[in-house]
Formats: structure tokens, sequence, C-alpha cells
């Protein structure tokens, strides 16, 4: 049992860039680091696209099952990289209402936005989950990957959605992350684990990586194909 609110980083690749191949040398860089923790979880869910690669590294090095956890980011209209909220796989939407109002989003502009993202959430769990909705997950310790956390706004999503679902603990691991989103997040999780924890006034996941792209549907298919293949798919 970890104490909770408890954040692990790597201070040797602290405020680095460029300190992973990809996001598949992230992913297995990662699961060496939880190992060395002795950590252990009963499920990994990877966050699509970006955390597929990387989850799916974690658990063949946990030896453990593979989900994906398809939480979405509301996007500002103006700039498709950042966003002022985010969505769960339910439905349940978190918006950043000071955030919003700063931007000069009308409840319109919101909704909109937020709508785009449950439409996305559901194209991606028919396309990624074959439309199968998730299970109970009373009594688990679930292990939830992404390639990065920059505002944290999708992984405070999949967090809170991880609980409802009944999760005894729940553990962030992450090969990057901005300081302050980290110190946010741990408040609501049991471990976060990073290894390339950077601080400053701007930050990005893509720096993190020296080869960097955004993963299309086909290649996200082939990982969980793979891990089907290899009997480690948990659906």
């Amino acid at each position: 049992m970890v104490a909770m609110g408890k954040f692990v980083c790597d201070q040797e690749l602290s405020d680095k860039f460029y300190v992973f191949k990809d996001r598949a040398d992230a992913g297995r860089r990662l699961g060496e680091k939880l190992k060395e923790l002795d950590i252990r979880g009963d499920i990994v869910f990877a966050i699509p696209a970006g955390g597929v690669p990387v989850g799916y590294e974690v658990a063949k090095a946990l030896n453990t099952k593979l989900d994906v956890l398809i939480c979405r980011k509301v996007l500002i209209p103006w700039n498709r990289e950042a966003g002022f909220g985010s969505v769960a796989p339910d439905g349940t939407v978190f918006i950043n209402e000071v955030f919003a109002r700063e931007l000069g989003l009308t409840d319109e502009d919101v909704r909109a936005a937020v709508d785009e993202q449950l439409y996305e959430i559901k194209r991606r769990i028919r396309i990624f989950r074959a439309g199968k909705d998730y299970e109970r997950l009373d009594g688990v310790t679930a292990i939830v990957v992404d390639d990065g956390i920059a505002a944290g706004y999708t992984m405070f999503s999949a967090v809170r959605f991880l609980k409802r679902l009944g999760t005894k603990e729940v553990i962030i691991a992450v090969p990057t992350c901005h300081v302050e989103s980290a110190m946010r997040l741990k408040r609501d999780v049991d471990l976060l684990v990073c290894l390339n924890a950077r601080r400053g006034l701007v930050y990005a996941v893509a720096d993190a990586y020296q080869e960097w792209h955004d993963l299309s549907d086909e290649e996200v298919l082939r990982i969980l194909k793979r891990a089907q293949e290899e009997g480690i798919l948990a659906f």
C-alpha cells in the first residue's frame, strides 16, 4: 500500500528535453520504473491515442491486462492543442469555468465543444472497444497511463471515472508531466509516477520525445490487436 497522494519522479530526468526515443521506449522505461518501485496493478488503462503504445509496454512489463480509457479534452475552438475541460466515457463533464470565462466563451461555445468530444468518445468506444461498456471495478487497482500530462484535464476525468467504477486504488503512471499539474492530480490518487517532470511557463508533452506524431486509429488498433494476440487485452 502506498501513501495517498505520493508523487514519485526520476530526478535524473527532471527538467530535461527529448529524453525518450518514442512512446514505446517511454513505455518500456516507465514499466521498468514501476517494477523497480514494486508497483503492481490489476489493469493498465491507456488513454488513446498517445497513451496506448505507452500503456501496452507498461502492461507487458507488469504482466497485467491492458484496457483503453476513452476520455477527451474539451478543446478551445481556436486552439486545437489546448483545452478548458474534459469528458469521461459516461458523459460526465468537467469544465474549468473560470478559464472558460477568461477565454470569452459563451454557453453555446462550451456546449458545442463538449458535444464534439461526446461524439468522439462514442466513436472511439465503438472502434477501440468494439462498443463494449465499461464494467464495475470493485476492489481493483487500476494504473492509468497516458503519454504525458500537460494541463491534466483528461487525466482528471479519467481518475474520477475509475473511482466511480469502484476501484480500490488508482495509480497514475506517465513518462512526462508538468509539475504543477501533477501536484494537483496527486491529491486524487494513491500514487503518481512520472519519469520526466518539468517546470516552467511553457510545457509540451511532445518535448519529451525525439520522435512524435499524432497516432491514427489504425496505429492504435494494431497495438490493441497485438495485445489481444498476446492474451493481455482486458476486453
